[in-house]
């Protein structure tokens, strides 16, 4: 899909969960199954087969989220996998993101960690990376096992990488 295509689908998204009401908690589900969905690839190779029936993918999608999201959520995510969009879900949700980022004045942050942090955590990471990038962020955390310790966050093109293991490479180029 190209990129006209993403932009007028997240923008569809974007403006139905802002009417909704739900923009902040419609936007962290979508964030949250997107990266659940890049990782697993029997499940992106399922809601993505033209040959399956839209019916049954939307159905996959409610029977996953059900009780999980809220109806917003759900509604948005079968739309765009019903209309055949599901390989670029991935594309549209980090767009909607981006777009409700910038209509709160914030940056996105994707920090990945490797176990969730508490809210206390989050509100000292997010006042970090707003002093490290003289920007207000609007924090994405992924579980990310690999990640073994530490974090690693992105903010636009500049990357913080504050794991273990690259602390430990360090370590290893300086002896």
């Amino acid at each position: 899909m190209n990129d006209a295509s993403i932009d007028g689908y997240a923008k569809a998204l974007f403006e139905v969960a802002r009417a909704d009401g739900t923009l902040d908690e419609v936007e962290d589900e979508l964030f949250r199954f997107a990266r659940a969905y890049e990782s697993n690839d029997s499940l992106r190779s399922t809601l993505s087969d033209q040959s399956i029936p839209a019916g049954k993918r939307q159905a996959i999608v409610e029977d996953l989220l059900g009780a999980n999201a809220t109806p917003t959520t759900v509604q948005l995510i079968s739309m765009v996998v019903g209309s055949g969009r599901g390989s670029d879900l991935s594309s549209i949700v980090d767009a909607l993101v981006q777009r409700a980022s910038s209509a709160k004045d914030l940056e996105v942050a994707e920090v990945r960690s490797a176990v969730p942090l508490s809210d206390d955590q989050q509100s000292r990471l997010r006042a970090a990376l707003a002093n490290a990038t003289g920007k207000q962020v609007n924090l994405k955390i992924i579980v990310d096992p690999s990640v073994i310790g530490g974090l690693v966050a992105t903010v636009g093109d500049v990357v913080i990488d504050g794991t273990v293991r690259t602390r430990v490479e360090q370590l290893k180029a300086r002896l």
